[in-house]
């Protein structure tokens, strides 16, 4: 029996609360069982060095763990003075994850920034806020088609994300804190509207899987996306 009840393929309840904030041009809660994040999309007109005067747009994204977000108050990164690891791996996800489903040359040269801003974890915060960026991003795209900055939309699929591991030997979706921190095995899965994979994240925690594990954390986790 899972700790809260599920049975072993059953995804926690997610509700996505648009137009959360007021002054984004993209803005959600995202609530996943106990995970709660709120996810903006800001537009600026202007793009990185690395890709001025090519003609394309950037998505690009931040990702915060919030004090209060966990039992332990978690200092923010700002005041340490860097961004550590595991926060700069979940921005890249982020990013790529939405650069994915969109032609950046009909953005043309602007950036919409992603911000992820974890009030409260519980698990899957990352998978979590994929999917609620996505739809922060949608929105944007929206806004910027109602100012007559775009004409085209740059739309090329939907995206949403899962995380799916093995504990104790079972293949489990949606991990909640409880079971990510026991897990033998963390995958996390993005993929777009139509069945196609974008990123499989997936590691061994002092442990080995094989073909069939992988195959069956893969299929249950095509199910629910």
């Amino acid at each position: 029996m899972r700790v809260d009840n599920r049975a072993h393929d059953e995804l926690r309840p997610v509700i996505i609360n648009r137009h959360f904030t007021k002054y984004a041009a993209g803005s959600v809660l995202v609530e996943t069982g106990n995970t709660r994040i709120i996810c903006t999309a800001s537009v600026e007109e202007s793009v990185p060095p690395h890709i001025k005067n090519t003609g394309e747009g950037w998505i690009t994204a931040e990702y915060s763990l919030l004090p209060g977000s966990t039992p332990v108050r978690v200092p923010r990164e700002s005041s340490k003075g860097k961004v550590t690891g595991r926060t700069h791996e979940i921005q890249r996800l982020i990013g790529r994850s939405l650069r994915s489903i969109i032609d950046l040359a009909l953005l043309k040269e602007r950036t919409i920034w992603i911000d992820c801003d974890v009030i409260q974890a519980d698990g899957g915060t990352r998978t979590a806020a994929i999917t609620g960026s996505y739809v922060a991003l949608m929105d944007a795209i929206q806004w910027l088609k109602s100012k007559d900055l775009i004409k085209v939309n740059p739309v090329l699929n939907s995206i949403a994300a899962v995380s799916v591991g093995i504990v104790n030997g079972v293949v489990l979706l949606d991990l909640c804190y409880a079971e990510d921190a026991a897990a033998q095995v963390d995958m996390n899965i993005v993929m777009t509207g139509d069945g196609k994979f974008v990123e499989l994240q997936g590691t061994g925690e002092e442990y080995v899987f094989s073909d069939g594990q992988l195959s069956e954390m893969l299929k249950m986790s095509k199910r629910h996306l």
